[in-house]
């Protein structure tokens, strides 16, 4: 049964935040009134939904007043029965809203992305990975900024770290962590048998600098030569920086930039955002609320996704979906294996 007080209490909310963005002196403000802005545009889905639900029980109650009245009674029933399946639409949306929303939702993301068992068939395999991501990170309008990257000479990937930035990446990208497994023969292959291989995952939101405290004595900075292409700058300067967090053995490298400054700019954030995941692992553990659901646990050992090629399927074993778009999933169109993964989680999160 629905709470509707906390409904109210929203909508009473909404209107206040209206009338403030209609006050000459809060208008006059920018700082104030962006602020403002941004929390009218967050309740306006819940407010609509909330409105448009206690238009519907009205009508029903209406309808329900008729039913006495012989000559519409049954036109009555009629309009009952049609508005009934609207109402309960309505308060399973509602119920959505009241769920606790991830405070990392709206933070850019820190992917890595490694391959593991298969070879240079799984380095190929992590590329395609990383294509799959910057092609779906395009369509939405997100930026890919390569931190670093280890490729092997056939093109493949060994491993690589980037920041996506736009919004809500994370809330998006999060249903990623776990390790993908691809079925695909080779080229190789002289037989044509089917191999296995396998990259994994790992989707961390990115930290703030109040997030995480970092003290300098804790840290251990070295300079290298950078690796790959790059020409004579490559071969000539040692501007890649590669940093190691004493206390806890985290090291964080960085080396597409052209400065040592840019590079240990990169490289600190990234480590920022390693120990705050590392923090924010601890307070889950903390509070025991390492679910086991339907998306999973979002554990990088964890098997999530098989890619087949010789069926062109895309399978998803959290939630059981298969596709036969293994080709557009690869072009950056997975869309709608997110968005079934966000409503799973939903779901689970009301069940509990």
């Amino acid at each position: 049964m629905l709470n509707l007080d906390k409904f109210e209490l929203i909508l009473d909310n909404f209107n206040a935040l209206e009338r403030k963005m209609s006050d000459p002196d809060i208008i006059s403000d920018q700082s104030v009134y962006q602020d403002i802005l941004k929390k009218h545009s967050e309740l306006k889905e819940c407010v609509e939904t909330y409105l448009l639900y206690k238009s519907i029980a009205k009508n029903i109650d209406e309808a329900r007043e008729l039913l006495q009245d012989v000559e519409m009674k049954d036109i009555a029933q009629m309009e009952i029965q049609k508005l009934q399946p609207e109402l309960t639409d309505m308060e399973q949306k509602l119920q959505i809203f009241l769920i606790p929303t991830d405070p990392n939702d709206k933070r850019n993301a820190l992917v890595e992305i490694r391959s593991g068992t298969g070879g240079e068939e799984a380095a190929l395999f992590a590329a395609e990975l990383f294509r799959m991501y910057s092609k779906y990170s395009e369509l939405r309008g997100w930026k890919i900024d390569v931190s670093s990257k280890n490729l092997t000479g056939l093109g493949g990937i060994k491993e690589i770290a980037f920041t996506v930035s736009g919004t809500g990446v994370f809330s998006y990208l999060k249903y990623e962590s776990g390790t993908h497994r691809v079925q695909r023969v080779p080229e190789t292959e002289t037989q044509g048998r089917v191999h296995t291989s396998a990259a994994t995952v790992a989707i961390l939101p990115e930290a703030e600098e109040v997030d995480v405290d970092i003290d300098d004595s804790d840290l251990r900075i070295d300079t290298f030569r950078a690796s790959g292409a790059g020409g004579q700058h490559v071969n000539k300067t040692s501007s890649a920086i590669r940093i190691t967090h004493i206390p806890t053995g985290i090291v964080t490298a960085c080396q597409d930039e052209r400065s040592q400054f840019q590079n240990k700019d990169k490289a600190m954030k990234m480590l920022r955002t390693r120990l705050y995941d590392v923090k924010l692992e601890a307070q889950r553990k903390e509070a025991a609320s390492l679910r086991k659901g339907q998306v999973g646990s979002g554990d990088r050992s964890e098997k999530i996704r098989t890619y087949n090629y010789p069926q062109n399927r895309i399978t998803d074993h959290r939630i059981n979906l298969t596709l036969y778009s293994l080709t557009n999933a690869l072009n950056g169109d997975i869309d709608e294996l997110i968005k079934a993964l966000m409503a799973a989680d939903k779901l689970s999160k009301m069940q509990e």
